[in-house]
């Protein structure tokens, strides 16, 4: 490596490339198994180094300074958005030494003026960049149109929204999921079987993630023919009376027969589970979405049969670094970059909790 690349950390490597750091190493001293894509991205980042300024040293030695800005909904420990913040705070950490900062906004997830208080507020203070979880179609679209105007560029997070001129996407394809959900949901279910859809009740539009897998859920059975086979039975829970969602359960099951399966599209099935559980209908197949320690405590109870997970960390990590490679070292990236869709089972899930990758 050229002289003036000395200042280049293997850490440094792995973040152009996209890959671990030991990946890296095993490039570099030439040992090990490492696949062609990887090989041949920690080759394109040491030639680039060898034949253009040093992008490290470049970052380091300007004295600009970029305010990343990230909005997504708040949250109570254990819930899925708290694994989406710790993904910005470790990005906090990896990009601070190119002068980047990670400021962190919070929203009511089911309330869209509290939204649009936040986005108005973000707005004001003008930053380098932001990362958004669209829960709100509408509102976010204003936003993101009025930082279009400013010339401000930003990502999604969770979900997208095709209109909207982002940079880049990191995410579910949360269509194609809710296709996936239906297909395990209601394999071999018997004709007349009675199908529970979980939403929550909401100030203001509908989330943008959950309609969208809703959507996919439903053109499953549109393609399936099973509109006249089954019967979906809607259901809207409130998101902080869980005796007034008993009640509204128990309801049901006393006018509904022949429930055989139920789905929410929010990470929160185990408040179903656990209402499942408290009127002993614990007989029913039931998916979710996340791996929230209480969906994954239901799981390997059996009470819940699949989740449907996501890799929210990476998701936030990988949209800072992107963001990073746009802004700073001018380098081209993926605008949509779905993640896995991992499906989760009690026979499967120990393994898949106890495996850590670099990210």
């Amino acid at each position: 490596m050229a002289e003036n690349n000395q200042k280049l950390r293997i850490k440094d490597i792995a973040v152009l490339a996209g890959v671990s750091e030991g990946t890296v190493d095993r490039v570099l001293h030439n040992r090990g198994d490492v696949s062609a894509k990887s090989r041949e991205a920690v080759t394109k980042v040491l030639d680039e180094m060898n034949y253009s300024p040093n992008l490290l040293a470049r970052s380091l030695a300007s004295k600009k300074q970029y305010r990343f800005v990230c909005i997504f909904p708040t949250f109570q420990s254990g819930e899925y958005w708290e694994t989406v913040d710790k993904g910005f705070d470790l990005a906090a950490q990896e990009f601070q030494h190119h002068n980047v900062f990670i400021e962190k906004k919070y929203f009511n997830q089911y309330d869209t003026q509290s939204f649009v208080n936040v986005s108005n507020e973000i707005l004001q203070n003008e930053p380098d960049a932001v990362f958004v979880a669209p829960v709100f179609k509408n509102e976010t679209l204003d936003f993101t149109a009025e930082l279009s105007k400013r010339h401000i560029s930003f990502s999604f997070i969770d979900s997208q929204i095709e209109e909207a001129n982002f940079l880049t996407y990191y995410g579910q394809n949360s269509f194609k999921s809710g296709y996936i959900a239906a297909k395990l949901l209601l394999a071999l279910m018997p004709e007349g079987a009675q199908i529970l859809v979980i939403r929550t009740k909401r100030k203001g539009s509908g989330s943008n993630q959950t309609f969208s897998r809703s959507k996919g859920f439903m053109q499953f059975i549109q393609d399936k023919g099973l509109s006249n086979r089954i019967e979906i039975v809607n259901v809207e829970f409130s998101n902080d009376d869980e005796l007034e969602n008993l009640a509204t359960l128990k309801q049901i099951f006393s006018t509904h027969s022949n429930i055989k399966a139920a789905i929410t599209f929010n990470s929160k099935v185990y408040r179903l589970a656990s209402l499942l559980e408290a009127l002993k209908e614990t007989n029913i197949r039931l998916i979710g979405y996340d791996l929230l320690d209480e969906n994954v405590k239901y799981l390997q109870q059996g009470v819940i049969n699949f989740l449907i997970a996501q890799r929210p960390d990476k998701q936030a990590y990988f949209s800072v670094r992107d963001m990073c490679r746009e802004l700073i070292f001018r380098q081209e990236i993926k605008k949509i970059n779905y993640v896995p869709i991992d499906i989760l089972m009690k026979e499967n899930i120990e393994d898949y909790m106890q495996f850590s990758e670099y990210i």
